[in-house]
């Protein structure tokens, strides 16, 4: 990966009696294929037994290589289907920029930060062959792979198609970005309105949290540990931060999204927010804004409009 925060995305390869299936296929950058060949190499596989990917999101990490490897190999590659009308919008627009977290930014106050974020960060190249629509569009429930009891699971919140892929015989669960061992996901970061997505997110957490057998396999840090227990962990976290803001906006108010994002501390180190670099503070105005507005739907703030800027404060 070549941000500094994520420095890999896991990609889990599945052995089946035809061959192999991967969960998640990987970022498609110039050294992608070398480094799969030679993980695969290491257990005496290779690129070409590849016959299915399934995708836990359209997110270029995720989804990109899937859809090279397809091109090489001829690997059916799935994709969650509450994801098609963002992939739409990907190779409509001819650009993988988050369109609507760059809005949400200029929502929250932070026009300039959208600019730099802009001609920084998610300045890359776009290949419109890297997002090409999936062989299958998959729905929750049964999963059909030789020799696995794979139950697929809808999981919006992170993007509006998350999907988790859970290993009914094995108790194991591919999380995807959805649940994370030591960070919590950005939220709604992806092409297409902006639907209230930590609603969405702590519901499908909550769908997580009960049941403490299924060991975790994110998509981003080691795995292991209970997918019930970091579920709670991450519900009880956003609680937490749901109740900061909150308190900030009190001190603030009136206040934009982007200076109660200053107000508050990020990681899990308490960073203050100009420590951040341009990525990251973006993902962390969103992310405060997608606090905000659970908020305002839930009447314990207000927000009004100032030319297109929200600007928030306690509710009376």
């Amino acid at each position: 990966m070549p941000q500094d925060g994520l420095r890999a995305v896991n990609v889990y390869v599945l052995e089946t009696g035809g061959g192999l299936a991967l969960i998640d296929g990987g970022w498609h950058r110039p050294d992608t294929y070398r480094e799969l060949a030679a993980g695969l190499a290491r257990i005496g596989r290779s690129p070409d037994e590849i016959h299915d990917v399934f995708v836990t999101h359209v997110h270029r990490d995720h989804y990109t290589f899937a859809v090279e490897l397809r091109r090489r190999h001829g690997c059916r590659v799935h994709l969650g289907a509450g994801e098609s009308p963002g992939l739409e919008a990907v190779r409509r627009l001819g650009t993988n920029e988050p369109q609507n977290a760059l809005h949400e930014l200029r929502r929250a106050g932070a026009g300039a930060l959208a600019t730099r974020a802009r001609a920084g960060s998610l300045a890359e190249s776009f290949d419109p062959h890297d997002w090409e629509p999936p062989d299958h569009w998959l729905r929750p429930g049964d999963v059909d792979l030789a020799g696995y009891r794979l139950h697929a699971r809808a999981t919006p919140g992170h993007t509006k198609g998350h999907m988790v892929f859970e290993d009914l015989d094995r108790k194991l669960m591919f999380t995807g970005d959805h649940v994370l061992p030591t960070i919590t996901p950005s939220i709604g970061f992806e092409l297409g309105p902006w639907e209230l997505p930590l609603e969405n997110f702590l519901r499908s957490l909550t769908l997580l949290s009960d049941d403490d057998t299924p060991v975790m396999l994110p998509a981003h840090g080691m795995p292991g540990g209970s997918v019930g227990r970091r579920a709670r962990a991450l519900l009880a976290h956003h609680d937490e931060r749901l109740a900061q803001t909150v308190a900030v906006v009190g001190e603030l108010a009136p206040c934009t999204g982007s200076a109660v994002a200053r107000a508050l501390t990020w990681t899990r180190h308490d960073r203050s927010f100009d420590t951040l670099g341009t990525f990251d503070q973006m993902f962390a105005t969103c992310e405060t804004l997608a606090h905000l507005d659970l908020l305002v739907a839930r009447n314990v703030l207000t927000a009004k409009d100032n030319d297109g800027v929200d600007v928030f404060s306690t509710a009376r």
